[in-house]
């Protein structure tokens, strides 16, 4: 069923701004003196499906310097790297083609977690458009000034190691072995968890979803698996207090091999690339070169003059109880809010739902581009307002009462959207 966009949701997304404007704007939400980023990187390969990305000079505002912000990546590739590749090509640009035009920063950073979600599903949506069967975890950060952004599919981990020696974890590990409601989610959507049998009937390993035998349920790439094993990412936003924070992204070649203290402590006191080194150095020690072992450091280092006594959070809980969401995060939970009580973080923003209307949310201030005609919420393709299918429209566990409400979809993405919650076949034929 197709529905019309609402005139209360109707997408400023394309009205032009002065670039002036926008350039005093940012000069104004920039008072506080933005720390340094330093990063470094080290890897030694064993299949050759680890990938990653560095990039510092991104700009929500082409030609505004003030609005630098910076990227992270790590794409740990598997039956492959075609989907590592891809990923590291592609998913930048989708991210940043979901954002809203003209938006300050504060505003840009608010609308970052479901521009992440956008760009995740469409990046997964055109690699399996090519008909390649590869897949890859995704572990994308975002540094701007003090805000880091992580969203993550699959078990490549990203850590925050504060000035206080407390280590947090900004990332959830998508393994059907220890996820519990992943494994829930992934047989309710049609798909089989169980290990691998022998001669015999006797089952070694870890649990994997069948057809296809992968051992993560969130993925990018794995057209062969079923639609079932998504692409939309755990998303976590911090802010870190003005005494900053040295964050460690590796592919799980170093997490198979050392808990996150025991990465963080290993490389205390290293500048970034030596403490990049030392990671995978201690991570070879520990484990041998059995997978691909990559490692990204990056410090966020305060100014000289602005390290002072930080004043406690206030904490921000915009989140309300979803289906699908992990409900059990003690662990990381509680570390969280003791992060954050104690002014190390401030949390900004957690979601883990694997429905796709749900990260999506009520549009009401999406509608138009000024062609007149509307935009898909994923691939960002222009529709005609007949054409546009709401994000709500029959959502079996919808919150919504108006299936008119934006923001809309594509036929095509809302086929990929009905497949990943198990209303339809994935189309995925396994011999």
């Amino acid at each position: 069923m197709k529905y019309m966009a609402s005139g209360e949701g109707r997408r400023h997304r394309h009205n032009l701004v002065p670039l002036a404007a926008l350039i005093s704007r940012e000069m104004k939400s920039e008072k506080m003196e933005k720390p340094t980023v330093r990063y470094g990187h080290a890897a030694q390969s064993k299949k050759g499906e680890d990938y990653f990305l560095t990039k510092t000079d991104c700009q929500r505002v082409p030609g505004n310097s003030s609005s630098t912000f910076s990227v992270f990546a790590i794409f740990d590739g598997h039956n492959g790297n075609a989907a590592a590749i891809f990923a590291r090509e592609h998913l930048l640009n989708h991210v940043l083609g979901a954002m809203p035009r003209g938006l300050g920063r504060e505003e840009w950073l608010q609308a970052l977690p479901r521009a992440l979600v956008a760009g995740f599903v469409k990046t997964d949506k055109e690699f399996q458009s090519r008909g390649e069967t590869s897949g890859t975890t995704a572990t994308f950060v975002i540094v701007d000034g003090w805000t880091v952004t992580v969203a993550s599919v699959g078990d490549s981990r990203c850590i925050l190691d504060t000035q206080g020696g407390t280590v947090a974890t900004l990332t959830v590990d998508h393994r059907l072995e220890e996820n519990v409601e992943e494994r829930e989610r992934v047989t309710a959507s049609g798909g089989e968890v169980g290990r691998l049998s022998i001669v015999g009937g006797a089952e070694i390993g870890p649990l994997r979803c069948w057809p296809g035998g992968l051992c993560l349920s969130r993925s990018i790439g794995d057209m062969d698996v079923g639609e079932y094993i998504v692409p939309i990412p755990y998303v976590k936003q911090v802010k870190l207090s003005n005494a900053g924070g040295r964050l460690i992204i590796a592919s799980d070649g170093i997490w198979d091999a050392l808990s996150s203290e025991m990465a963080a402590k290993n490389c205390r006191g290293l500048p970034a690339e030596l403490a990049a080194r030392q990671v995978v150095k201690e991570a070879l020690r520990t484990r041998g070169l059995k997978d691909d072992t990559t490692c990204i450091v990056v410090d966020i280092i305060p100014p000289d003059n602005s390290v002072q006594p930080s004043s406690p959070p206030k904490k921000q809980n915009k989140l309300r109880a979803l289906f699908f969401r992990k409900s059990s995060r003690s662990s990381v939970n509680k570390l969280s809010k003791k992060l954050s009580a104690v002014g190390i973080v401030e949390e900004l923003f957690e979601e883990g739902s694997a429905m796709l209307a749900e990260r999506l949310g009520n549009d009401e201030s999406t509608g138009q581009s000024t062609s007149g005609l509307f935009v898909c919420a994923v691939c960002q393709v222009d529709l005609a307002p007949s054409e546009g299918i709401s994000v709500h429209a029959g959502a079996i566990f919808s919150t919504s009462t108006k299936p008119w409400q934006g923001p809309f979809l594509c036929a095509d993405c809302r086929n990929k959207k009905d497949a990943m919650e198990g209303k339809r076949p994935s189309g995925v034929k396994v011999v």
